[in-house]
């Protein structure tokens, strides 16, 4: 049964898994550790709700875990440099224009909460409501989360003229 979600989501899940983590190691042992998660906790899944907004709060979540254990404990740090995570966000996005990357780059600068605003919203094109039950946050927060990261990306792209915003 777990084989159905996972040919339907896994590709979407991995791309998210890459956008969060520093390289394709990190990518992988998030995106292993959240379907183990996922049929460990099968039994809580609502099957009257959307199966990717649960998969991606468990990945979030999993996400925020590894980064306040790292928070915590710099010498358990599995998350590389941001060079590196450059280097893999460039393997993902290759398909985009190269004119984007100084966006790309704009977003993994920005706070943490902003980013992952950014991410879900936009990249997982996800609705407000389904960004706010993964973040488990309201949607206005999603909203003013958003505004505040689309004020920073401008400014810090005022000079790229054919960025839409």
């Amino acid at each position: 049964m777990i084989d159905k979600y996972i040919n339907q989501h896994g590709k979407r899940l991995y791309g998210l898994c890459l956008t969060l983590c520093a390289n394709s190691a990190d990518a992988d042992d998030l995106y292993q550790d959240t379907w183990l998660k996922v049929v460990k906790n099968f039994s809580q899944y609502d099957t009257t709700r959307e199966f990717e907004p649960w998969l991606t709060k468990i990945c979030i979540n999993i996400y925020r875990n590894i980064l306040r254990r790292i928070g915590k404990s710099p010498i358990l740090s599995r998350f590389s440099s941001n060079e590196e995570k450059r280097a893999v966000m460039e393997g993902v996005l290759s398909v985009l224009p190269e004119d984007y990357s100084s966006l790309h780059e704009a977003i993994d600068q920005l706070p943490e909460k902003l980013r992952m605003t950014i991410i879900l919203f936009y990249f997982r094109d996800m609705d407000l409501k389904s960004t706010a039950l993964v973040l488990n946050i309201p949607v206005g927060t999603v909203k003013s989360r958003l505004s505040k990261s689309r004020k920073l990306l401008k400014e810090a792209l005022k000079n790229e003229a054919d960025i839409p915003f």
